[in-house]
């Protein structure tokens, strides 16, 4: 027999949980919130030192909350955001109860519930709304797992430059997190090697405003799941030294070695493809795309927006990179060092029902699920371009918990 009942069970306390908490309490619809750690335990855990806030303080909300700051232009600290999203649930009063992980969840036998396993004890709950976040299992390839001599670390693990032993470092992967943490290692003195791969760039500031006043100006923020291409990368965007444009032939220009796509590592030797020059250039044409989506909402609304024709201005490719090296040797390149900004996978295997596809992604319409009853939030693009921000959640959590009360009234 089951220790507990509840009518909602809501698993993991970050920013979704707790938004979807706050839009069910509107709604008198009574849950529990369980989490396995802390409040916004991957924000004072799994991130670096010198990271900042990728958007502008005054584009940091909750549903009903925002930001506090002194500066509306200037971009938060980790600890300034684990701050906030603890006065959120401060202010919130969530039912929320810490430290209890919930180790496997399953349909009960009748199919009219759930039954959730934790480490306090059997829950069942008639809803379940996993709240478990978009970054969950550091992905690591096993490329170099025979390399003892080489220190490694997924991003998720990196604090600061002085973490790593002395030498040249290696980053694979050119997403927001491996190109901030370049220059971050750049910046400390350290020789940096770039592994580069498919990226999508955009200004930091054009025509005097933040690139995300021109993203809901346009309305590209929201861009709605159904329209979203083929390409699911996140722009290269960073907040840190005061926010500005991230342009990996400028990395170059400051000594950083950027290389194609990591293939293959055997024998003290790592491989790369030729797909630089073509990697580079794709990224570019992002950037040209979100500045003509500008230029045109500028002229079409008659706005005053001083042009800026220097954010067109490409730099010149560094010599040698149509011909990057393709093979490179650790120990003769005196790489100690390697930062492993590769992503996350799904980590969903403690989840016993059938709601998944192939590639353990879940199957859902908009965070429903296709089991009665199970709900997803907090994932990217679950409905929209920002469903993963903290500014987008609180769309997702209340039309989610207009759901979870209509099955009540039924």
């Amino acid at each position: 027999m089951p220790s507990e009942r509840v009518a909602t069970l809501i698993i993991g306390g970050g920013q979704a949980g707790l938004a979807m908490s706050h839009m069910l309490k509107q709604r008198g619809c009574s849950h529990l919130v369980v989490e396995r750690h802390r409040i916004a335990e991957r924000w004072r855990s799994e991130r670096w030192d010198g990271l900042r806030f990728q958007f502008p303080n005054w584009a940091v909300k909750l549903p009903d909350f925002p930001f506090a700051h002194a500066d509306p232009d200037a971009f938060a600290t980790p600890e300034e955001i684990v701050a906030f999203i603890t006065a959120y649930a401060k202010r919130i009063a969530p039912p929320l109860r810490t430290g209890v992980e919930v180790t496997a969840l399953r349909r009960r036998s009748d199919q009219k519930a759930f039954v959730a396993a934790t480490s306090a004890g059997v829950i069942e709950a008639t809803n379940v709304v996993v709240a478990t976040g978009p970054y969950q299992r550091p992905k690591i390839p096993g490329l170099l797992r025979d390399s003892p001599d080489l220190f490694q670390v997924h991003a998720s693990r990196y604090r600061n430059p002085a973490q790593l032993p002395e030498g040249a470092v290696l980053v694979i992967g050119s997403g927001a997190s491996g190109v901030q943490i370049t220059e971050e290692l750049m910046r400390a003195g350290r020789k940096v090697f770039l592994a580069v791969g498919h990226h999508r760039r955009l200004p930091r500031r054009y025509r005097g405003k933040d690139f995300w006043f021109w993203a809901t100006a346009t309305g590209r923020d929201q861009t709605p799941v159904e329209q979203r291409g083929p390409d699911r990368t996140l722009p290269l965007i960073t907040g840190a030294y005061g926010g500005h444009t991230i342009d990996l032939r400028q990395y170059a220009v400051d000594g950083v070695t950027l290389l194609g796509r990591l293939t293959d590592a055997r024998d003290g030797l790592l491989y790369f493809a030729a797909d630089l020059a073509d990697i580079l250039k794709t990224g570019d044409e992002s950037y040209e795309i979100f500045l003509d989506a500008v230029d045109a909402h500028v002229a079409q609304h008659g706005l005053t927006a001083p042009e800026e024709p220097t954010a067109r201005v490409k730099l010149p490719d560094p010599p040698g990179i149509a011909t990057s090296p393709r093979q490179l040797d650790i120990r003769g390149s005196n790489i100690r060092a390697l930062v492993w900004a590769t992503g996350y996978d799904f980590d969903f295997n403690w989840i016993d029902i059938p709601a998944f596809a192939a590639n353990s992604e879940p199957r859902h319409h908009h965070g429903v699920s296709e089991v009665p009853g199970l709900y997803f939030i907090g994932l990217q693009w679950l409905s929209k371009v920002t469903s993963s921000f903290l500014s987008g959640v609180g769309d997702d959590a209340a039309r989610l918990a207009d759901h979870i009360a209509g099955r009540r009234a039924l």
